[in-house]
């Protein structure tokens, strides 16, 4: 299993990174991200800070991808921001999309799936057919999500995603203890999310290769 939406204490999560790290290796992970919101005033930071837990991961038998979720950065500069963080070593880009439940500017899920320094487009609310069609061609996933409040539109996500042919994974865009999911309730959530049985089966075995290397 893997989740590459996970928040510590470095921007609103409530765990440091390695006791977030251990409790995701005993629910039965074995790679993820750490995520944390990130614009222009500490993205350096949070790349500098996870690459020194690396080995900690390891030990505890995790493969920890160092990430950053692009956070309310004007749609103008997501780019700039997404194309600096993979030069400083970030291993996967989340963009924070356009979820009905904060006030992310309009223009940022086109700007996160135009781009090709983003992997993953986190919690993109009511997505348009036009950019989920932008995300498939350009080898975006689209984030089916388990947060509650941005999990409202994971049945419009998905309907969007399967008419343009684009990419969805699961995540759970961690931010306290009680929001590392299990293997049943992955399933769970990507059927509640209007998934049929087959098309979860596949979600879910899809590989961290299938997702981040386009």
């Amino acid at each position: 299993m893997y989740d590459f939406h996970c928040h510590t204490t470095m921007s609103d999560g409530e765990l440091i990174p390695t006791e977030l790290i251990r409790r995701m290796a005993v629910a039965g992970y074995t790679e993820m991200a750490i995520a944390d919101h990130a614009d222009f005033s500490n993205v350096e930071f949070l790349i500098e800070a996870q690459e020194k837990v690396k080995k900690s991961a390891g030990l505890y038998g995790i493969r920890l991808f160092t990430g950053v979720e692009i956070t309310h950065v004007p749609p103008g500069e997501i780019g700039e921001i997404a194309k600096y963080a993979k030069s400083l070593g970030a291993e996967v880009v989340v963009v924070h999309g356009e979820t009905i439940t904060e006030p992310v500017a309009p223009g940022t899920n086109q700007a996160a799936v135009s781009c090709p320094y983003v992997d993953i487009l986190a919690h993109p609310g009511l997505i348009s057919d036009e950019d989920a069609g932008l995300a498939a061609k350009n080898g975006v996933c689209l984030e089916i999500t388990s947060r509650n409040g941005h999990s409202k539109t994971n049945g419009h996500v998905v309907n969007a995603a399967r008419r343009a042919g684009a990419k969805v994974v699961v995540q759970s865009d961690i931010h306290s203890p009680d929001d590392i999911i299990s293997e049943n309730m992955r399933n769970l959530v990507a059927l509640g999310a209007g998934m049929s049985k087959d098309e979860a089966k596949t979600v879910l075995s899809r590989t961290s290769k299938e997702i981040l290397n386009r």
